[in-house]
């Protein structure tokens, strides 16, 4: 009987029009592609009792959607979420849940009641916090909200949004002005609203059949991350700029049946990297060892070889496990995204063995595959 995973959560914060309910809809495409069937819930949280984003999330065949109207979802509402996550499930139990909150919250008191409610539950698990950015309108806005300055520090992945109009001077200041947070968060450019959903979601049980048996293991959208392609939803980008994301794709195949990969070595890896340098790791791993979740919490239960499905997440990763064996699966399949120019370095860091490796007797029996796919 396969083990019951936790539903993710992403929380999407930013200020008012920074552009996030078109980040999600955007999102939806990706995830329809790559895995047919998939359904993605929304919790939206608005000041005031009038959303018409809700009604564009309907009307873009979102599998359910809960409104949170009235106050913010940091203050007042933060009760709600729980009961909201549940009708949510008992209505069309999403794969996933985004929570899209109003311009005024604070991210981090979210992340405390999302962390409660899974603690309590065991039903749900944080994935990540990503705070959407308007970089036109950056300045004026920064300069009068503490909340906007909160938004950009309390997250894992800042999206710069609609900085397509913006001319170099200015696009150089706004940069100016937000590292004068002084903060290391990892940072993006939306392509028009697009962003890859390798980049904003994990790894979830459901996407892991399909996602361990692609030839390159990095889950992209056709044409690679370049933001000059079509995104399959007949939108060109005007601008040719590079790809800020580089994949880091590794096999590790194992000549020896039943073989399982060395968690503990692996466990390293997962501690060193350092968020401003891998943004992502994914994999599905087969081993008879037992997890560690980055809060030290163990799997119970473990008693034979399993398929792990890993999510590392800006410094912070969860494991889940199933009971599915493919006999000719590789030992692991894994895509690291690194912030560019870094593949490299972790590309060799990868390959020394140091990280990755089959746990003894059969540590010599396997093969490492190390290569860069974007």
């Amino acid at each position: 009987m396969a083990r019951q995973t936790r539903t993710p959560i992403t929380i999407l914060t930013g200020f008012a029009g920074a552009g996030k309910t078109t980040i999600i809809l955007n999102l939806l495409p990706q995830l329809r592609t790559r895995t047919p069937g998939y359904k993605l819930g929304m919790i939206k949280n608005e000041i005031g009792d009038l959303n018409v984003d809700t009604q564009l999330a309907a009307a873009a065949e979102m599998a359910g959607t809960q409104e949170l109207l009235g106050d913010c979802i940091c203050c007042t509402n933060i009760g709600q979420i729980e009961t909201t996550l549940e009708t949510l499930r008992e209505s069309c139990n999403p794969d996933r849940v985004v929570i899209e909150t109003s311009g005024s919250a604070e991210p981090l008191k979210l992340v405390l009641e999302v962390n409660r409610i899974a603690a309590a539950t065991g039903a749900w698990e944080l994935d990540g916090v990503v705070s959407v950015i308007d970089a036109e309108n950056w300045t004026g806005y920064a300069n009068t909200s503490y909340t906007a300055k909160l938004q950009a520090s309390q997250t894992d992945l800042i999206v710069i949004n609609k900085w397509e109009g913006m001319g170099e001077r200015e696009y150089d200041v706004f940069l100016d002005r937000l590292g004068d947070l002084d903060v290391d968060t990892p940072q993006v450019k939306s392509d028009k609203g697009w962003v890859s959903v390798d980049l904003l979601f994990g790894l979830d049980g459901k996407m892991a059949r399909g996602w361990a048996e692609k030839s390159d293991g990095c889950e992209r959208c056709e044409g690679g991350h370049s933001g000059a392609h079509d995104h399959s939803h007949g939108r060109k980008s005007t601008d040719d700029h590079k790809s800020e994301i580089e994949c880091i794709s590794v096999s590790l195949i194992s000549t020896v049946a039943g073989a399982g990969v060395d968690l503990k070595k692996l466990d390293g890896l997962l501690k060193t990297a350092p968020k401003d340098e891998v943004f992502r790791i994914k994999a599905v791993v087969y081993s008879s060892e037992t997890p560690e979740h980055s809060n030290g919490e163990q799997i119970d239960g473990v008693e034979a070889r399993q398929r792990w499905i890993l999510n590392w997440s800006f410094g912070r990763w969860t494991w889940s496990g199933d009971d599915v064996l493919e006999p000719k699966a590789p030992a692991l399949r894994m895509s690291v995204f690194t912030a560019q120019y870094e593949s490299t370095k972790w590309m060799k860091r990868i390959e020394s063995g140091n990280f990755i490796a089959l746990s003894e007797p059969a540590s010599a029996a396997g093969h490492l595959e190390v290569k860069r796919t974007q």
